[in-house]
């Protein structure tokens, strides 16, 4: 059964930078990168402090995936941009805002 809904995610690592990725399981591929396992070498070198921004995705992997790249595309200033302002990604109604508080509890899981 295909998964009605992904996630996609920036993590604020330790050396400053931003990651971002996608996933169907926020709260265990936030811990893979905590814990440094998993397959994503930059986040075994620099790991996270917390998740910057993160948005639901309804529907299918290759929006998120499209989404994923749309993201790692924008400049660092432009990523900083829609962390503070989450929702300017929200304009396509498969691309649901989560709430910090709703984020933090993601990631205390």
């Amino acid at each position: 059964m295909k998964k009605s809904h992904y996630w996609v995610y920036i993590l604020l690592c330790e050396n400053n930078a931003y990651y971002t990725g996608y996933t169907n399981d926020l709260a265990k591929r936030f811990q893979s990168h905590v814990n440094g396992t998993g397959k994503c070498k930059y986040t075994r070198s620099f790991k996270p402090l917390h998740i910057a921004q993160c948005w639901k995705i309804i529907g299918d992997k290759s929006f998120a995936m499209k989404l994923e790249q749309r993201i790692k595309k924008l400049s660092r200033a432009e990523k900083e941009k829609i962390i503070a302002r989450p929702s300017m990604l929200s304009v396509d109604v498969r691309i649901k805002t989560i709430t910090k508080k709703v984020r933090l509890s993601i990631a205390d899981t």
